[in-house]
């Protein structure tokens, strides 16, 4: 173990590639090694002397700042663009650099990758200071969309400034603040939780992103009647489900709307003989749907 170890130490050491911001994957997966190796206990064999041991783990705990460093400079960089209104292009070429035809890229799932560090990075949303009020029957557990999978969503949605997208179940706002970042659309976050209504929007102000907003309360009991694109990802299940989707039936008979699903909610939505599929759908990958 120590002597492989060292020689990658080594190599990240003298590897001045690993140092140029655009090498955010890369980066990623050292320090996801680097956790690796600490967590595996004793960095030496059993007869090592503690002196060496503690050299390795200086050496690592080095590396790991300096490129964790690196990256947060790169957040900050993208962040002050944004609060600039200038952030766009940045977020979309990460979005394309990782997109689902991408070497080594996961492609589906509800795996997180090295591009959510940079959303996390770049958003610095609060997690909630407040205890969670808890979910009512048939809502589903909060977890937030792969970001790969937003910015899959805002391409195949062709969302832009002229569309209002609702989020239903918003959680803590990622997918209303990036959609509206790189397409100027208005965005609106519908969410149980208070606790996460209050983080999501303080993100938003933050980011001085005047065209999101985020409301409290049931879908059931919320004006969807600006809606040109909803978002679901399977927030509801069973009753309450079919009480949300005939209600953006009933938008639907005012207007054309779409609405773009991921999870196990995708399946019951393709059901609905008033929407339309664009294209082929799977449950664990952003399906777009259209009001027929």
């Amino acid at each position: 173990m120590s002597r492989a170890l060292q020689t990658f130490i080594s190599e990240l050491e003298q590897d001045r590639s690993l140092r140029e911001p655009d090498r955010l994957r890369e980066r990623s997966h050292a320090l996801d090694r680097l956790e690796a190796y600490c967590l595996d206990g004793p960095l030496h064999e059993a007869h090592a002397d503690a002196k060496a041991e503690a050299g390795l783990r200086h050496r690592i705990g080095v590396l790991r700042a300096e490129l964790e460093a690196i990256d947060g400079q790169l957040y900050q960089s993208i962040r002050l663009d944004i609060q600039r209104g200038a952030g766009a292009r940045r977020l979309l070429e990460w979005a394309r650099a990782t997109a689902p035809d991408h070497a080594g890229t996961p492609a589906d799932g509800e795996s997180y990758d090295h591009l959510d560090g940079l959303v996390s990075g770049v958003l610095q949303i609060d997690e909630p200071e407040l205890q969670l009020a808890g979910l009512s029957a048939e809502m589903v557990f909060y977890q937030p969309t792969p970001a790969r999978h937003i910015f899959d969503m805002i391409a195949r949605t062709a969302l832009d400034e002229r569309d209002v997208l609702i989020d239903l179940g918003s959680g803590l706002g990622q997918v209303p603040v990036l959609a509206a970042i790189c397409t100027g659309a208005r965005c609106i976050g519908i969410e149980w939780e208070s606790a996460h209504v209050e983080c999501a929007q303080r993100c938003a102000r933050a980011l001085n992103l005047d065209q999101v907003t985020f409301v409290q309360g049931d879908v059931r009991g919320a004006d969807l009647s600006a809606g040109t694109v909803f978002y679901l990802y399977t927030p509801f299940e069973g009753a309450m489900l079919r009480d949300v989707l005939d209600l953006l039936r009933a938008e639907a008979a005012r207007r054309a709307i779409r609405i773009c699903t991921l999870g196990p909610c995708t399946a019951a939505i393709a059901r609905e003989r008033w929407l339309q599929a664009v294209g082929p759908w799977e449950m664990h990958r952003p399906a777009v749907f259209r009001s027929a």
